[in-house]
């Protein structure tokens, strides 16, 4: 959301999958497409069981999910940030509490968050395997905030999901040359320019 990524996952996975053929490579790209924001973890278990009839142990997932975590760490880490997000971190920082939430492993994405100078910027970052509905709960019980008063800003089917679920507002981020994929009516942006503005106006 932060970070132009939403490529460097697609194609993380077109490498992974590989070496099973094309028709393999695009039922994952496909299936990753339509569900961005579920765990890695949880794709490669369904992509192995569905398109490749091949079931894995925990021991192989958790094999996978490295191999996936290891091609897409270092590309996240040095990839550009969507335009106005670094301008609207710097501005929001002490004036709002900033939450990060996120399917990527939680472990993972605090290792990019701090490879990409960030941590001051945030209040907390969590990720998975928890869903994004039991962080919300977490931090809205924890911090004692108003829900009335959140918004949540996510480019994922999982993120509008999330808010919708915990009756939050939801503002959607559609990247470059992707698909709109939330219901008609979701108010949207192109990337974090004016974000600022918008929010405090």
């Amino acid at each position: 959301m932060l970070a132009e990524s939403a490529d460097i996952k697609t194609d993380a996975f077109r490498e992974l999958y590989g070496e099973f053929g094309d028709e393999v490579v695009q039922k994952c790209v496909n299936y990753h497409i339509r569900h961005a924001g579920i765990s890695r973890v949880r794709k490669i278990e369904i992509y192995h069981r569905e398109f490749l009839g091949q079931p894995l142990t925990p021991t192989e997932v958790t094999a996978w999910a490295q191999r996936y975590s290891d091609i897409v760490e270092r590309q996240v880490v040095e990839v550009g940030a969507v335009p106005g997000a670094v301008e609207f971190l710097q501005t929001a920082q002490g004036q709002l509490k900033l939450y990060v939430i996120s399917g990527t492993p939680d472990d993972e994405l605090k290792r990019i968050v701090t490879k990409r100078g960030w941590n001051d910027y945030f209040d907390e970052v969590h990720g998975s395997p928890r869903l994004k509905p039991e962080i919300i709960d977490d931090i809205v019980t924890r911090n004692g905030l108003d829900k009335d008063r959140v918004l949540f800003v996510g480019d994922a089917m999982t993120d509008y999901d999330a808010a919708q679920d915990r009756d939050m507002a939801f503002l959607g981020r559609i990247a470059p040359h992707h698909d709109d994929l939330f219901p008609p009516g979701t108010e949207t942006i192109q990337d974090l320019t004016g974000l600022w503005a918008r929010i405090s106006a």
